[in-house]
């Protein structure tokens, strides 16, 4: 049972695609088995096609697995009603992943201001338009606030998709390889928030990255080799 200082525990989790027991199946997690503490901040490399955005999608609730138990807080992710994993999504967990889906037809700022529209409480239109603001400042892109995603760069339309994943103050972020469309500078800068807003604020973070030097800047490092999690290393934070 997950203890009160754990915030995301797997167990014995498996998951394989195609029909099994043909030629066409292939097992990408294989009995893997993590408990990461609430406020921990971890890093997941791996090869491409180790099953690392597989895993994100299982932690995320996106998929299921086909054996074991994901719980986060305590509670089984696999036993979520549709609406209820869609509530999670939005609220408990940000997740940037490798594309950014953005609307086009929104400017940046209301991009960001998207996943609050599902909280029933409009006294708080004005509490959530200065949070984003503050976030859009904070990732350096104030001046594009009112600009469509087509008059934006990669960079810009990332990290607005980090903003985004942050603006409903969630418990746990999920970032997949969220600097994959930024420069060397940009890329620092945005881990270099993510881990103020881990230290500052306590938020757990779960960052894939094929970066050594990115993954050391989280507190523990951990290597997706044949379907299993492996400690790499340890870092200086």
């Amino acid at each position: 049972m997950t203890n009160s200082n754990t915030i995301l525990e797997l167990t014995s989790v498996s998951k394989e695609y195609g029909v099994p027991g043909t030629a066409n199946s292939r097992t990408v997690l294989r009995d893997l088995s993590v408990s990461i503490g609430r406020g921990e901040s971890i890093a997941i490399t791996g090869p491409s096609g180790s099953g690392k955005t597989t895993l994100l999608n299982l932690i995320a609730a996106i998929d299921k697995p086909d054996m074991g138990r994901i719980e986060f807080n305590g509670t089984n992710l696999s036993t979520l009603t549709a609406s209820e994993a869609d509530s999670y999504r939005n609220q408990s967990i940000g997740s940037v992943f490798q594309l950014h889906h953005l609307l086009p037809q929104c400017t940046l700022l209301e991009n960001v201001l998207i996943p609050t529209l599902a909280k029933p409480d409009k006294s708080k239109r004005n509490f959530f338009r200065d949070r984003a603001e503050n976030l859009i400042k904070r990732m350096g892109i104030w001046e594009m606030r009112n600009q469509y995603p087509g008059e934006l760069s990669g960079g810009e339309c990332q990290r607005t998709a980090v903003a985004r994943a942050l603006i409903n103050d969630p418990d746990l972020i999920l970032a997949d390889e969220p600097t994959g469309a930024l420069d060397e500078t940009n890329a620092l800068n945005l881990i270099g928030l993510l881990t103020e807003i881990h230290k500052l604020d306590g938020k757990t973070i779960i960052l894939v990255t094929h970066s050594g030097e990115l993954a050391g800047k989280m507190g523990r490092v951990l290597e997706l080799r044949n379907g299993s999690l492996f400690q790499a290393m340890a870092s200086d934070e």
